[in-house]
């Protein structure tokens, strides 16, 4: 790490610098770890060279070369040495020795209206057809998990077998619930204390069901972690859609990494302590023609797909006041919700 700007590399802010030539000299570990790149591959990079959309930011630091006041550039298409690419809104300032200051922040909103509103009625209208016609599947899943239960009960089952019909009997329950909030959605449920752990382990062990052998999947938590206040079926639907896609993809591994950020810019909104959720995992990729629309509804990747997991996941972060952006590659996706903690008024978390 550069020691040119030390205090900076304290901030979970990605932060860049450049040189008065526009090339980078260094960055906080907060860009690093974002771009996935270590800062000795970055510095060396033109700092216009991270512009991978219509050439805003080459034009901005060309245009405000002679210029003090900070410039905002909204939705900029980034890309750096290993090709991946991402969208972010940026700030970019002069420093005192004519070198750049570039602050970042991943976007996960489209322009305009909020994207889930833009369904229109007609396909409103065919969502409560489908979840008509699912009730009926889901309510004779329901039953034969009961009288599979019944036999477990019986001594004609074993402990995985139990644990596997009661898995069951509470995502047919979830799936129902899923149906209800279609047909007559109601306001959100009141957020609970909940550790996020469970959460996570409640969508490995769906994830184990559902993959089996074929995935590995890895736990890399920060057992610190305070109790979050959140809807945790909520969360638990937007990780699964999230692990799932991964599988999806074709991935081979898939971790769920957790771990505590400080000063975290969400938003217009900084928080002085967020949960920080990275899937990461090494399928395929998000396809290029799809990075623009990813979070849309019914945009997807499949053509089995229904394209409505991650425009879930999203509403879910932005449920619990936060944020889901992802970056990606072949081989290499991280999907990362920040979800900001409350304080004590001892400053402690809770």
């Amino acid at each position: 790490m550069s020691s040119a700007v030390p205090d900076l590399d304290r901030l979970t802010t990605p932060l860049a610098w450049s040189d008065a030539g526009g090339t980078i000299a260094g960055c906080n570990a907060a860009f690093s770890r974002w771009l996935g790149v270590s800062t000795r591959r970055l510095q060396g990079w033109p700092l216009a060279g991270l512009d991978a959309g219509d050439g805003r930011l080459a034009e901005a630091l060309q245009r405000r070369a002679h210029e003090g006041a900070p410039l905002r550039l909204r939705r900029i298409r980034l890309r750096y040495a290993d090709g991946e690419e991402c969208f972010a809104d940026l700030w970019l300032s002069r420093r005192e020795d004519g070198g750049w200051l570039l602050e970042a922040h991943p976007v996960d909103e489209f322009p305009g209206d909020d994207p889930a509103l833009l369904l229109p009625s007609a396909l409103s209208a065919s969502l409560k057809g489908l979840a008509h016609e699912l009730r009926n599947p889901l309510a004779g899943l329901k039953g034969a998990a009961q009288l599979l239960a019944r036999r477990i009960d019986s001594g004609n089952g074993n402990g995985d077998a139990r644990e596997l019909v009661t898995l069951i009997g509470s995502e047919v329950d979830r799936l129902t619930a899923l149906l209800d909030q279609l047909l007559t959605p109601a306001p959100p449920r009141p957020h609970a204390a909940l550790n996020i752990h469970a959460v996570l382990e409640r969508v490995l062990r769906l994830a184990e069901s559902d993959a089996g052998w074929a995935v590995r999947l890895v736990r890399d938590y920060d057992p610190s972690l305070p109790e979050l206040a959140g809807d945790g079926d909520r969360l638990m639907q937007a990780v699964w859609n999230l692990v799932r896609n991964a599988i999806e993809a074709g991935a081979i591994h898939v971790t769920l990494r957790t771990r505590a950020e400080h000063a975290v810019r969400i938003g217009d909104a900084v928080h002085p302590i967020a949960l920080r959720l990275d899937i990461v995992d090494d399928g395929r990729g998000v396809p290029e023609e799809l990075t623009e629309q990813l979070f849309l509804p019914l945009v997807s990747g499949r053509a089995e797909g229904s394209g409505l997991g991650l425009a879930l996941a999203q509403q879910v972060a932005r449920e619990h006041r936060g944020s889901l952006v992802y970056r990606s590659r072949p081989g290499h996706t991280v999907f990362t919700l920040l979800l900001p903690l409350q304080m004590e008024e001892g400053g402690d978390a809770v």
